[in-house]
């Protein structure tokens, strides 16, 4: 035990420690139909990996900011994202300036930005 004061009070606290692999709780959650992947893009190769992800069903974040210098090269990514989205019956939009969101079939994109408390 270990004497802790608090607001000028002393209390006995009890150090203990608690093993938490003990305790194995039975997951009742289901797998998840989509993750978000996180991904950045430095050259059009890059691609083939990441289209993969939509194709698979889960929404890609894209930072874009390492082609971005190359016009050829962000039109030639930009396009090819835009033929995945179109396959697959998704969504795409920018984000800012070198941030883009390609979704999934049954994910649409809400381009209105919400300010505030504006729900």
């Amino acid at each position: 035990m270990k004497n802790m004061t608090l607001f000028g009070k002393t209390r006995s606290v009890k150090e203990e420690y608690l093993d938490l692999s003990r305790y194995k709780e039975e997951s009742t959650e289901k797998e998840p139909s989509m993750y978000v992947k996180v991904a950045e893009v430095q050259k059009y190769e890059d691609l083939t990996s990441l289209i993969d992800s939509v194709y698979n069903g889960n929404l890609l974040l894209l930072d874009y900011s390492m082609i971005k210098r190359d016009e050829i090269e962000e039109e030639k990514v930009i396009n090819e994202l835009k033929k995945v989205v179109r396959d697959v019956k998704g969504d795409i939009a920018g984000l800012g300036g070198d941030i883009m969101i390609v979704a999934p079939a049954g994910v649409k994109i809400d381009r209105k930005k919400i300010r505030g408390n504006f729900f």
